[in-house]
């Protein structure tokens, strides 16, 4: 067995056991991949101000996320097609999230179903919606989510009309793969990866497959995903949502203060700072750049989340002091999934947790929540730089 330090072990691991084309899909942004870039590399221009003499006895990294006790203001973000990364993978990550204390979030387009986690948990997951213009499909999807229990509804904002990911068009991404020369080629050098998908059932998009009119199987799946986003999402199609719902709802996608302050009036319960992983608009600023002023736009009516960058506890802590109740990491827990199942993202978790616990003591703070600006050292015009 490995020793796993840092969440950087675990993509290394990761990239050499799943095959190019999830990879890429993980570790990817839109066009020139500027933002997917910049969103770890400012928090790195981050630094952490140390104090000494402190007691740090029982120091504690417990906190909330919309009023649910979390071990760790962590949340397990939605990743589409999570069970291409390894077999029954949004099961497994949501049975790691689960015994670890944090919240877990379901995408639309998991592999899993919302069932299937349902059946294989015992707490709640959230949930992540994609607005689809077929209405009895998302009336439908989301009775489902209701039915499983789920504690809260994730409604993505910002992907009414799909990025541009280059290597996903090169590599062909499909789930299953498409079995192609390069992709057959790749598929036989991940034979581990290769012998646990041949021991599941589910390869196919488990939300959409037998749900959705007229898709009962790949082709007809691709089909209808590539004409189902709905770019005609407005705030009146988000109240709509709401009353179907009737749950807490957390928006995700938020990276202006002006929509911030919508969605703080419209009444979320938490909003999402977030550029989808620097995969939408390519060229926006990293999300922990337009935190603070978000967490000042919303002026306490709402809780703040940030996703997009978080590679460490280090990054957790960051976004705690300039704001944030709690943070959203997808790729860090992938690696996890990807390099060893559902033991790998329990190990992202400690890791990452760890790595906040003793940073923290090292800034003179035994409680998570008490993180704050005092805490940080900022670089001269890092949130003024731009206009």
């Amino acid at each position: 067995m490995p020793v796993i330090t840092c969440i950087e072990d675990l993509r290394r691991i990761y990239r050499r056991r799943v095959p190019k084309m999830f990879y890429d899909y993980a570790e990817s942004g839109s066009y020139s991949e500027q933002t997917f870039r910049e969103n770890s590399s400012d928090f790195a221009d981050i630094r952490l101000r140390q104090k000494v003499a402190v007691d740090m006895d029982g120091r504690s990294t417990a906190s909330e996320m919309i009023g649910q006790p979390v071990s760790f203001p962590l949340a397990l973000s939605p990743v589409g097609m999570l069970g291409m990364q390894h077999a029954d993978g949004e099961i497994k990550a949501a049975r790691a999230a689960e015994k670890f204390g944090v919240p877990y979030t379901l995408s639309t387009m998991s592999i899993c179903s919302i069932e299937d986690v349902a059946e294989h948990t015992s707490s709640p997951f959230w949930f992540q919606l994609y607005v689809m213009r077929d209405q009895e499909f998302l009336a439908d999807i989301i009775q489902r989510a209701k039915n499983a229990g789920c504690s809260a509804l994730v409604l993505t904002l910002d992907l009414q009309i799909l990025g541009q990911r280059h290597k996903d068009l090169k590599n062909g991404l499909s789930a299953p793969p498409k079995l192609t020369l390069p992709t057959m080629l790749n598929l036989a050098s991940k034979w581990g990866w290769g012998l646990e998908m041949l021991q599941t059932k589910r390869r196919f998009f488990g939300n959409i497959v037998g749900h959705a009119k007229g898709v009962k199987d790949a082709s007809s799946l691709l089909s209808w995903t590539a004409e189902q986003f709905d770019p005609r999402l407005d705030w009146d199609k988000v109240e709509a949502i709401r009353k179907m719902w009737g749950g807490k709802l957390i928006l995700k996608g938020i990276l202006d203060p002006d929509d911030a302050r919508k969605a703080a009036d419209f009444g979320a319960d938490a909003i999402v700072v977030s550029n989808h992983g620097g995969r939408q608009l390519d060229g926006a600023l990293s999300s922990i750049r337009m935190l603070p002023s978000i967490v000042e736009a919303v002026d306490g009516k709402t809780e703040v989340f940030i996703d997009s960058g978080i590679r460490s506890g280090q990054d957790v802590l960051k976004a705690l002091a300039l704001g944030a109740k709690g943070a959203m990491a997808g790729r860090s827990y992938v690696y996890g999934l990807g390099a060893m199942g559902e033991q790998g993202v329990t190990r992202a978790l400690e890791v990452m947790q760890k790595e906040a616990d003793i940073s923290m003591a090292l800034c003179g703070e035994k409680d998570i929540r008490q993180m704050n600006r005092d805490n940080l050292l900022i670089p001269r015009g890092y949130f003024s730089e731009y206009e």
